[in-house]
């Protein structure tokens, strides 16, 4: 990349809005290419998409991907994907780029739960919860957090410090800042004080951001979004999400927000409109962790521009996909002799060269190859719904598209094997 190519800026422009002041269209621009919103953000964890190339990410439609900070510093190493010029140049991805702090494992790896959390908050406080027969792996403190690795046990330390370094190193054109993510099982009160510490370390996270930019001037500019948590409740959320909008450190802001923490499901729009409402206009917003249509829907809605969700590479691996008639499951009698797409009208590569009794026989023969074809239209699937959720926003028809496609995929939903996981950071 040229010194003029580095100097890119990074930018965020309104474009159509909602009546409703909220849900809007818009385009972020990046060092990296252009975003336009809303827009799927497909995950790539570990530097790839599970079971695809990322040439066949690009062909799908996608328009940047997401990877971790907290998997890629275990393996390989920041610094090797520094040295291999950053997560783009690494996995051989010249579009935009994301990647997540590592706050969600800090969670997840604290409470057992390897990659779904429940989001029903009915009935229940525990500031110890832990899932059964879990080993607690990761310990908060007010400076950071004390984890061991999944992979050998091995103990680390993550602080905002730390998070900004490896993040910086990755390269990714948009970092977000360290957090701590509770879940709705969390008492009132420790929901206060993981707010406060948050709002902390994302201050600890702006010098940081700040003192690694002037050290790396040769590279391009990295936006940096602060994450608003508060789990279930108005306040909090509100508070939280005024407070990241007016921090500033050593002349440093934040460049965007991510919207982050255990949200229930049936509350997800009301709770992104309250966090929409106290964040400036001209910045997007980010919801981590989301993909199910009906959450899309909610969440656009109320003014997210963008998402990530692991979970359209993770149920096709399982064997379910989805169709604008609802989820089903290939491994059922009823695709063994259906020689049709698994979609029809559907123009992704799989549907176009692919029948369903072909790949039921792949799943079926626990072939690499069915974990492929049925990630590819899984995925082309949710960034083509949002593209035509960001054409119809544009076109004025928002409300009469949301009606008709939930209409009619609600209405065909068919049992789908594993359950998709409610709203929340993916780990894997």
């Amino acid at each position: 990349m040229s010194p003029a190519d580095a100097a890119a800026p990074f930018g965020f422009t309104p474009g159509a809005t909602l009546p409703n002041g909220r849900g809007r269209a818009g385009t972020i621009t990046t060092p990296h290419g252009t975003i336009e919103t809303p827009a799927f953000v497909v995950v790539g964890t570990k530097a790839t998409v599970k079971a695809v190339t990322p040439e066949a990410v690009a062909d799908l439609g996608a328009q940047a991907v997401l990877a971790n900070a907290y998997h890629l510093y275990l393996q390989p190493g920041s610094d090797i994907i520094d040295e291999a010029g950053g997560l783009g140049a690494f996995m051989n991805w010249p579009g935009p780029t994301f990647t997540d702090s590592g706050g969600f494992q800090v969670m997840s790896l604290g409470v057992g739960f390897k990659k779904v959390l429940a989001m029903d908050a009915a009935g229940v406080a525990d500031d110890d919860v832990i899932a059964a027969g879990k080993e607690r792996l990761a310990h908060v403190d007010e400076d950071g957090v004390t984890f061991k690795s999944h992979l050998n046990g091995d103990l680390h330390r993550f602080t905002p410090e730390v998070s900004m370094r490896v993040q910086h190193e990755l390269g990714a054109d948009i970092m977000f800042a360290f957090d701590e993510l509770t879940t709705l099982m969390n008492t009132r009160g420790y929901q206060e004080e993981s707010v406060e510490r948050t709002h902390r370390w994302a201050a600890r996270c702006l010098a940081a951001h700040r003192q690694l930019t002037d050290e790396r001037a040769d590279k391009p500019y990295q936006a940096l979004f602060g994450v608003v948590q508060g789990a279930q409740y108005e306040d909090l959320r509100r508070h939280a999400a005024r407070g990241l909008a007016d921090l500033e450190v050593d002349g440093q802001r934040f460049d965007g927000f991510g919207i982050g923490g255990a949200l229930e499901k049936e509350n997800l729009g009301t709770i992104v409109g309250w966090v929409a409402d106290e964040l400036p206009v001209d910045k997007p917003r980010h919801l981590l962790g989301i993909s199910e249509p009906d959450d899309l829907f909610a969440a656009i809605a109320n003014g997210a521009d963008t998402f990530d969700c692991v979970n359209p590479s993770r149920v096709a691996r399982n064997s379910a996909v989805y169709t604008a008639e609802g989820r089903y499951n290939l491994l059922t009698a009823a695709s063994r002799r259906h020689f049709g797409p698994i979609e029809d009208g559907c123009d992704c590569y799989t549907c176009t060269h692919y029948t369903r009794a072909y790949l039921h026989h792949l799943f079926k023969a626990k072939e690499m190859l069915a974990s492929t074809l049925a990630t590819i239209h899984n995925e082309r699937f949710t960034v083509r719904l949002v593209d035509d959720i960001r054409a119809a926003l544009q076109q004025g028809r928002f409300d009469e598209f949301r009606t008709e496609f939930l209409g009619r995929y609600q209405a065909g939903r068919r049992p789908a094997g594993p359950p998709a996981p409610e709203p929340g950071r993916p780990t894997w």
